[in-house]
């Protein structure tokens, strides 16, 4: 944290005017909220101890690692009083995009890429126009003390954006705005002045639990509780093995994340489209065939993804996930799709050649009968 004089902590005047002034100049930078969270955050402490004891946290061990400091905002930056949350919407900009991603998932021969993703990475972009805006307000209030984050560290983003007024904590775990639905970024920022809290929201979901039935793999096991060793969003991009056989079908054509549990929520028929350039659509990941995908080299990914989130996976990982979900396209009387498969079945990677395996084999094993699946 700057501000090594601790000027902040004992500053006159710190009242909402000063939140005021901040959140017009979030406005400015392209935030489409902006609210104070006090940082108490003791009442989540058992449900996220109870959480890492479940093992629910697969092999994101940085999550164990950390610990209870995820919900102890002063010990990760020492002289933090505050939390200042913004969040940056990210939407596509037409109002039929949830048809057309839906359109995409019925598409077996295409690529399903989480919305978030299609753009440039969310961690660069909300963390620079962050930190713009506590260039802006030093700039105008004088020094203080504070550090940025966007999912960039243990901190617990829904949590305390939910305590600032952000939302609520959907069923299916991520924040949920009245007036946004749920497809918006959350940054934080981290201060040591004492800037009046904002009030949390009331909880809109009601008996709704379309998320929970919408998830492929049941990951969403009970509201509010996720077995992120189920998600697909973990098994695609976090896990860097081989994905359990028994999860592969239920991904289908969905090679980076997965939406369904936002697509089918009735708040974001409220989703407001990405306010900054930077999420707009890159190398067509919107609706792109699976074939062509799988035939990049590790240069072409590379080079393609460069300033994408998708580029951490690797090209390793980016063939396993294609792979899959070429297996489940259902194509196996296409030659393109029974040619590419064959061209990585040597590939030097054994988790990329068990796979291409699986592929093959799901395949030729033709479509199911209802309610079994091949594999």
């Amino acid at each position: 944290m700057s501000d090594p004089a601790g000027v902040a902590q004992g500053r006159p005047g710190v009242d909402r005017q000063w939140v005021d002034r901040l959140r017009g100049w979030a406005v400015e930078l392209g935030f489409g909220a902006l609210g104070v969270a006090d940082i108490d955050l003791s009442s989540d402490e058992d449900g996220l101890r109870r959480w890492l004891d479940a093992g629910w946290h697969g092999e994101m061990d940085y999550m164990a690692r950390h610990g209870m400091r995820r919900a102890r905002p002063a010990e990760l930056v020492p002289g933090t009083v505050r939390a200042v949350m913004v969040g940056l919407d990210y939407a596509p900009g037409d109002a039929d995009w949830i048809a057309r991603a839906h359109g995409t998932l019925e598409d077996a021969g295409a690529a399903y890429v989480s919305r978030y993703a299609l753009g440039r990475d969310y961690h660069k972009v909300v963390r620079a126009r962050l930190q713009k805006l506590a260039d802006r307000a030093a700039a105008h209030f004088g020094p203080f003390g504070y550090r940025v984050f966007c999912d960039s560290a243990p901190v617990m983003e829904v949590a305390l954006a939910a305590r600032a007024g952000l939302g609520w904590r959907g069923k299916h775990t991520l924040l949920i705005d009245r007036g946004r639905g749920s497809t918006f970024f959350i940054g934080t920022l981290y201060t040591d002045l004492p800037l009046p809290a904002d009030a949390p929201v009331d909880d809109h979901c009601g008996r709704c639990e379309r998320c929970i039935e919408a998830c492929p793999t049941g990951a969403i096991v009970a509201p509010h509780r996720l077995d992120a060793r189920r998600c697909i969003s973990y098994l695609t991009i976090e896990l860097k093995g081989a994905i359990p056989e028994p999860l592969r079908a239920p991904i289908g054509n969905r090679i980076y994340g997965c939406d369904d549990c936002q697509l089918v929520c009735p708040w974001n028929k409220f989703a407001r489209p990405a306010a900054v350039p930077d999420f707009a659509v890159r190398n067509g990941l919107d609706h792109a065939p699976l074939v062509e995908l799988f035939l990049w080299t590790r240069e072409a990914f590379e080079q393609r993804m460069a300033g994408s989130p998708i580029l951490r996976i690797g090209h390793e990982r980016w063939l396993r996930n294609i792979a899959v979900a070429l297996g489940n396209s259902g194509a196996g009387d296409d030659p393109a799709v029974l040619d590419a498969l064959r061209a990585r079945s040597q590939h030097p990677s054994p988790i990329v050649r068990e796979h291409v395996e699986w592929a093959l084999r799901r395949l030729a094993a033709g479509p199911a009968p209802d309610g079994v699946t091949p594999g």
